[in-house]
């Protein structure tokens, strides 16, 4: 199969092609502990997992005066292990083999800081799908001056155009997949369209109350979905 009208498809990490929650919960609530604030349940704390962790912590109570504590803690014992506590969700990889397939290049934006993420995506074999390994990985800085995920596309997206990926490709050929709004949003700022994906963290009806094009119920439907989507947009 070739030409999903799609030459570029994002893809996010947490809760996209990962459940990363059972690591980033236990992370969090360690950090949570470290600063002396109260500690949620798990259902609560999986409200970080998404969003930019200085976000989620604010959320979750953390005074603005030691929400960089709050964080330093977190990515201790996140570093030292915490973040292979993670799994590629069922379905996935023979969802990445079928949009590659149809001719989609693709790339992973996350708003994890980037030094994170390439040693998961290494760590879970997700490497294999992108044309140039974890080099096709692009997050957050560790610093915070690249945070939103508006910020990670737009670095995404420098660094796809700098390798020739985005070669003659309009908007309308580039996809997002994210399980947030902040995915929907992102992608909007670049003038690109998202699809949803139901099985990650999203509350009920939020990715379709931010704009999402599709919001769809497992891996084989994003397949079908992102070539719906693109046999309408070049009709």
């Amino acid at each position: 199969m070739t030409g999903t009208g799609y030459g570029l498809v994002l893809l996010d990490l947490d809760g996209t092609l990962a459940d990363s929650a059972p690591g980033i919960v236990a992370c969090a609530q360690h950090a949570l502990r470290e600063v002396g604030v109260p500690v949620p349940d798990d259902a609560a704390v999986r409200g970080v997992v998404g969003p930019p962790l200085a976000d989620g912590f604010a959320a979750l109570g953390v005074p603005a005066g030691i929400v960089e504590d709050a964080i330093a803690a977190y990515r201790a014992v996140y570093a030292a292990g915490g973040m292979f506590d993670n799994a590629v969700f069922d379905g996935v990889p023979e969802a990445l083999v079928s949009l590659r397939e149809c001719g989609a290049r693709l790339a992973v934006a996350t708003s994890k800081p980037e030094v994170y993420a390439r040693r998961i995506v290494d760590h879970l074999g997700l490497d294999a799908h992108l044309d140039r390994g974890v080099d096709d990985v692009y997050g957050a800085t560790l610093d915070g001056t690249r945070g939103t995920k508006g910020d990670v596309i737009a670095h995404a997206l420098a660094g796809l155009r700098a390798d020739g990926a985005l070669a003659g490709l309009t908007p309308d050929q580039v996809v997002m997949v994210g399980d947030r709004e902040h995915d929907v949003h992102g992608a909007a700022e670049h003038g690109i369209g998202c699809v949803g994906v139901a099985w990650g963290y999203a509350e009920p009806g939020e990715l379709e109350a931010a704009g999402a094009r599709a919001v769809v119920g497992s891996p084989a439907e994003l397949v079908t979905a992102v070539l719906g989507l693109a046999r309408r947009g070049s009709a």
